[in-house]
């Protein structure tokens, strides 16, 4: 693929249009997320799970970090739920299941809906999609749980096959419902930090490497593994990415370095925090003379402040990894939205056999 039509994808134009969906979408998620909020205060919730699949469930895995609610916020995808279900459906828990779906149709997401329906139908439920025809938007609901939908705007729901605005918007919408540092007022701001890390010149500099290491503290880790993801699909699995935390990664998954890797480390806002993510950067490039790291975040190659909650601000450090991706997935030649041309991966999944539950 030509440098050219890497601009005229759905993925490169779907990656850019971020900063002005938050923008827009901001007064309109304002509204409904006051609306939402007092919904949950009024059911007395007291857990609220986050599912989906892949990119959707590591929006649960940022969400449910470094929170400071009342709320117990619990990451639970889909994929887990639904291999090991007697595993979480015997909860004493007043609780609230909140689905992310880009397509709102994958097969994990149905079979949770309807073991959830089936087994748990007191359980509150909060749909958020960005597909107004897909079963979570449109599937009837039977209680005594209640149902609430967030339908994010038409633009959301990427045509390409990596998740990319659909994953920050989902994320953000979300934020300001259950995270008190966010804020749907907040995402004009953030919309504008966002337009200058996708313009970025080190972004147009950075060649593809063999392997790309992702690593984030705190929400930012669940970050770092949206980012290894989107490197993972997009190059169709000629760079192998990797991701773990700042403190984690020296405890064996260190081993994955070689001459040529590029490690990217995610700055958390908070300074305490950030000073473990610093000290693994510097120490890295001491062992590995030569290493390619990149540092994204407060004072780092790629700087910028990432947010009063680092939940929120999370949306900011995956996308040099969606820029880079894509061109990376481009540069091989490849159709950037869709790397693999229909086999082995598709942008839905859909298919998988699901078990009933007896």
């Amino acid at each position: 693929m030509t440098p050219s039509s890497l601009a005229t994808s759905a993925t490169w134009r779907e990656l850019h249009a971020q900063p002005s969906i938050w923008t827009d979408w901001a007064e309109p998620l304002a509204a409904q997320a006051g609306d939402v909020a007092q919904w949950v205060a009024a059911r007395g919730i007291e857990e609220v799970w986050f599912s989906g699949a892949g990119t959707s469930a590591f929006i649960g895995d940022i969400l449910s970090a470094e929170a400071s609610t009342p709320l117990r916020l619990r990451s639970v995808p889909t994929t887990d739920f639904v291999a090991a279900p007697r595993a979480y459906l015997a909860t004493t828990a007043r609780v609230l299941n909140v689905q992310f779906g880009r397509s709102g149709d994958s097969s994990e997401t149905l079979g949770m809906l309807d073991l959830i329906a089936r087994h748990r139908p007191d359980f509150d439920s909060l749909h958020i999609t960005c597909n107004p025809k897909g079963a979570l938007a449109t599937r009837p609901h039977e209680g005594p749980g209640e149902l609430r939908r967030i339908v994010l705007p038409e633009a959301t729901h990427d045509a390409g096959f990596a998740m990319t605005s659909s994953f920050s918007t989902m994320l953000l919408s979300a934020a300001a419902v259950f995270r008190g540092g966010a804020s749907a007022a907040s995402l004009p701001e953030l919309a504008r930090t966002a337009s200058s890390i996708l313009g970025h010149p080190r972004l147009a500099e950075l060649n593809r490497p063999e392997r790309a290491v992702f690593l984030g503290s705190g929400a930012l880790k669940g970050a770092a593994r949206e980012a290894a993801l989107k490197v993972l699909e997009l190059t169709a699995g000629n760079t192998l990415a990797i991701w773990d935390s700042a403190l984690g990664f020296r405890h064996g998954p260190k081993s994955a370095v070689t001459p040529d890797t590029h490690v990217f480390v995610f700055l958390h806002p908070d300074p305490h925090t950030r000073r473990y993510d610093t000290d693994i950067a510097t120490e890295l490039e001491a062992q590995f003379p030569g290493l390619a790291v990149t540092r994204i975040g407060p004072g780092g190659d790629i700087d910028f402040e990432g947010g009063a909650d680092p939940a929120q601000g999370a949306a900011l450090y995956v996308l040099p990894a969606q820029v880079l991706a894509a061109r990376w997935s481009a540069a091989l030649g490849l159709p950037v939205d869709d790397p693999f041309e229909g086999q082995a991966l598709t942008r839905v999944v859909s298919g998988v056999k699901l078990y009933a539950l007896p």
